[in-house]
């Protein structure tokens, strides 16, 4: 009975085709949201088609999880944590990435944001309390060396002089928002949890993500002389960023984090800045260049270092 019960754990963390489909996926299409943000970003504020981006996903979940909002929800006696949340992972993160984008292409936006484990064990140590071992923090250094590559763009002689590319500091401030967006995820209690469908739990973010977002996309256009140039491909590729990365990709990765575990489920991210260096190459005509793979290297690297338990 105990090897039986063992054989079954060890089959059910096993990677099957339809597991890796299912972590695949949501890279390619996160990936994608990169790309097509960089497609579009002369025509529509960068806030913007991240309210409009939520807005839709927000209608569109209300068909699956609308109980969540009802007044006897686990949603509404604790509203502050997700209200927190929304402002972190959906009003900061996306908003920031996609004003990266302005300025940076979508290979440079992925890496950096390829080195949010590392700002994960950063911030935990530091305002959370958790523990950071010499591998963790090893890996944490190389990591960032990646991210350094990035900033300066392969060229090592500018690092005395460094000028920091916009996009590559609000793709940094994104990656430390989500990073305490992680943390106020993981660090809930079980009773404060809106346990019932990936539906929910997400609707219950966004309902206070799109007030957000909302409310910072008021303030660019008052700030800003933004003028959105609507097109059908604008129209598409809005419904794209609204379907596929914020809701089809969502859902697939949660089912393939309860199949393998998060930790598995972590390396196959790795696999965002590859799948936009091609996509890139596709839609954008922009060649990757050799300081992106000594970068990617680095990253990764760094994050399977820290990942070694002792």
């Amino acid at each position: 009975m105990l090897r039986a019960s063992k054989q079954f754990a060890m089959s059910s963390h096993k990677l099957t085709p339809s597991t890796v489909a299912l972590l695949v996926l949501p890279t390619l299409l996160w990936a994608g949201n990169a790309v097509v943000g960089r497609m579009i970003h002369a025509q529509i504020p960068p806030i913007t088609l991240n309210f409009l981006r939520w807005t839709i996903a927000f209608c569109v979940l209300l068909v699956f999880g609308a109980s969540v909002l009802r007044p006897s929800s686990q949603m509404w006696k604790n509203w502050k944590r997700y209200a927190w949340m929304g402002l972190l992972g959906i009003g900061f993160y996306n908003a920031f990435q996609y004003m990266a984008l302005q300025s940076s292409s979508p290979i440079n936006v992925t890496l950096v944001g390829a080195s949010m484990p590392i700002w994960t064990l950063l911030i935990g140590r530091t305002f959370f309390g958790s523990v950071m071992s010499r591998w963790q923090l090893l890996g944490g250094l190389i990591s960032l060396m990646g991210v350094l590559v990035i900033l300066l763009r392969g060229d090592i002689s500018q690092i005395g002089h460094l000028r920091f590319v916009a996009g590559d500091i609000y793709m940094i401030i994104a990656t430390i928002s989500w990073a305490f967006y992680g943390w106020l995820l993981t660090s809930q209690k079980d009773s404060d949890d809106v346990r019932h469908t990936w539906a929910t739990m997400l609707l219950a973010q966004v309902a206070f993500g799109v007030v957000w977002s909302g409310v910072f996309a008021a303030g660019e256009w008052v700030l800003t002389d933004w003028e959105i140039q609507w097109s059908l491909g604008l129209v598409a590729a809005i419904l794209y960023v609204s379907i596929g990365p914020a809701i089809i990709a969502f859902c697939c990765w949660g089912a393939g984090v309860k199949r393998v575990g998060p930790a598995t489920a972590g390396f196959f991210a790795n696999l965002i800045p590859l799948f936009a260096a091609i996509l890139s190459v596709v839609f954008l005509g922009e060649l990757p260049r050799g300081y992106h793979a000594v970068a990617f290297m680095l990253i990764v690297g760094g994050i399977v270092l820290s990942a070694r338990v002792r």
